[in-house]
């Protein structure tokens, strides 16, 4: 198969929305009603913070199967500096060509960019246990936290030099449009596009049917009310549970993979 790269133009805006809406239409949790990433996608382009000569289309036989959409960031320091960052998402793939090649494609062609505009790192959330395969590496080794001071295995950095990171650190921000989406405003737009089936989320209680008292009670402390969350975690985390072990966690895995999932450092 042969991925071929571009800039987006306005021509695939709807073509563009369309696909990352495929790709995640079943990638929300149960409070929910319907993705709004393809509403995203749409406000990105208006941010003052959107970096079009970064947003890029995959094609395959001329077709959009892929995007990636990136915008400015920053990491504020503990004296109130301000370090210019990127970050990219959504990150969409269409059902049929993911697990090809498609995503990390778009990701090393943007960053070969990104390194010639001389940015420092990309920051992102994704994909705990799939993400570091392609270079990134777990935001706490910099010292880089959430706004509220918060450290997960799913922020990640990647340095686009040597040393990019080199005496910063500090609270990680990503622009405003990430967190101005409703589920209204989604509905809406979702409008624009043919009619689709609502999906229906895998309740985690198929999991917790398959652990023993002590691994449910363990996983029970994150919260999670749908399988495809499971993904937010690294493999690393969920190990380090009180009440979890090797059984617990090939159990999780075999689940996980029945149900169309990858999760867990073999499973990416």
């Amino acid at each position: 198969m042969t991925i071929d790269i571009r800039q987006e133009t306005p021509a695939d805006y709807y073509a563009v929305e369309a696909l990352t809406r495929e790709a995640f239409w079943s990638f929300w949790e149960n409070d929910r009603q319907i993705c709004d990433e393809h509403l995203l996608t749409n406000k990105l382009r208006q941010s003052k913070d959107f970096l079009p000569e970064l947003d890029c289309v995959a094609l395959v036989d001329d077709k959009p199967v892929g995007h990636i959409i990136y915008s400015k960031s920053r990491i504020e320091d503990d004296a109130g500096k301000s370090h210019e960052m990127l970050t990219f998402g959504p990150l969409a793939v269409l059902p049929d060509y993911q697990n090809r090649g498609v995503g990390k494609a778009l990701m090393l062609h943007t960053f070969d960019i990104a390194k010639r505009l001389g940015y420092r790192a990309v920051i992102i959330f994704g994909h705990p246990d799939y993400y570091p395969r392609v270079g990134f590496r777990r935001a706490r080794e910099f010292g880089i936290t959430t706004p509220n001071g918060e450290v997960f295995d799913a922020l990640m950095a990647y340095l686009l030099h040597d040393g990019a990171l080199d005496g910063i650190s500090g609270r990680y921000y990503i622009c405003d449009e990430y967190w101005e989406l409703s589920q209204e405003g989604a509905l809406e737009f979702d409008k624009k596009f043919p009619p689709k089936e609502k999906y229906v989320p895998i309740p985690i209680s198929i999991l917790y049917e398959r652990l023993t008292p002590t691994a449910k009670a363990a996983l029970q402390s994150f919260g999670f009310m749908s399988l495809k969350t499971m993904t937010s975690k690294s493999e690393d985390e969920v190990s380090a549970l009180d009440g979890i072990d090797k059984e617990a966690l090939s159990t999780i895995r075999t689940v996980m993979r029945e149900n169309g999932y990858r999760w867990g450092g073999t499973q990416c």
